[in-house]
């Protein structure tokens, strides 16, 4: 890496969702990367998953032979930690637990070359806690990536105090080489799209609950009424609820407001295990060739608290 903080080859720490995502807008950008996960079973299914998005998208003519080509050159995986020590950036993708992040980030910190710079996925975490446990505060920045993250124009580049000007540039020229859209924000909790996104979301159950309409027609409305190219449920679904259960909490324990905190239902499907298309239902069931709405389901589980 040069003086200027160039990003040339790339690391990713953890090849979940959202992982083995931002790896293969990485490789398909022409970034040698680097994957990282924990054990080989969950690598290989990491990895398959790539290889199957970037199938369907060689399928729409999002992407071409020549594409995969270019992944399977600049593509590696690996689940010693060591092999992102020598990567100009290293991403990381694994849940979102501050001590989670936290505890890699320390390890990654005592490996990595000294002029590496750190980013951290979060959608909700503050980057200066994760960075926190680092000795490099200057490098260490947010890339919020959306899914699924090959195809989605967006990342939020996160800036916080310490950041350096030179690492900062770096950061937004790598997601402008990706062919994405930089949105640069503060290191607020939810960063710009989750602090206007969560409250629409949550809400959307809300009006369920309130029985205001079933799953189908909420959908339909804002997709047909806003222009919405997907319904606040099926999007829930599509982010898993589990994950959009912290991310409210997390936000109602930094700003003390009712419209981030999680409705009720929210918590009964994810305590029932209906965390969405990840676990074959939430809003929709997905056991079949297309997804039908959970209403009577979910309806029974609203009724358990209004007896």
């Amino acid at each position: 890496m040069n003086s200027n903080s160039d990003i040339r080859t790339v690391g990713v720490a953890g090849c979940g969702l959202m992982g083995s995502g931002i790896a293969l807008a990485s490789a398909l950008a022409g970034f040698p990367t680097t994957v990282r996960e924990v054990d080989e079973r969950t690598l290989d299914a990491g990895l398959a998953r790539l290889h199957r998005y970037l199938g369907r998208m060689i399928e729409k003519e999002r992407a071409s032979e020549d594409d995969r080509k270019r992944v399977n050159e600049n593509l590696a995986g690996a689940t010693d930690l060591r092999e992102l020590a020598g990567r100009d950036l290293i991403i990381e993708a694994v849940p979102e637990r501050l001590e989670l992040k936290a505890e890699l980030f320390r390890d990654l910190d005592a490996i990595a070359k000294p002029e590496a710079i750190f980013a951290s996925n979060t959608s909700s975490l503050k980057i200066r806690e994760i960075a926190a446990a680092t000795n490099r505060r200057d490098r260490f920045l947010g890339l919020h990536f959306f899914n699924p993250a090959p195809v989605m124009k967006l990342v939020e580049v996160v800036r916080a105090d310490e950041v350096s000007e030179q690492v900062y540039a770096a950061a937004l020229a790598f997601v402008e080489r990706l062919g994405k859209v930089a949105v640069a924000c503060r290191d607020t909790t939810g960063f710009v799209v989750n602090r206007l996104l969560v409250p629409y979301l949550l809400d959307a159950i809300r009006a369920f609950e309130a029985g205001v309409a079933g799953v189908r027609d909420i959908d339909n409305g804002m997709m047909y009424g806003c222009g919405y190219p997907m319904g606040p449920l099926a999007l829930l679904d599509f982010i898993g609820h589990d994950t959009t259960e912290h991310v409210a909490d997390v936000m109602t324990a930094e700003f003390g407001r009712e419209m981030y905190r999680a409705p009720r239902l929210l918590r009964a499907m994810v305590a029932a295990g209906m965390l969405g298309k990840k676990s074959g239902g939430g809003f929709y069931d997905y056991s079949g060739d297309e997804p039908v709405p959970n209403d009577d389901r979910l309806r029974a589980l609203v009724a358990t608290w209004r007896k």
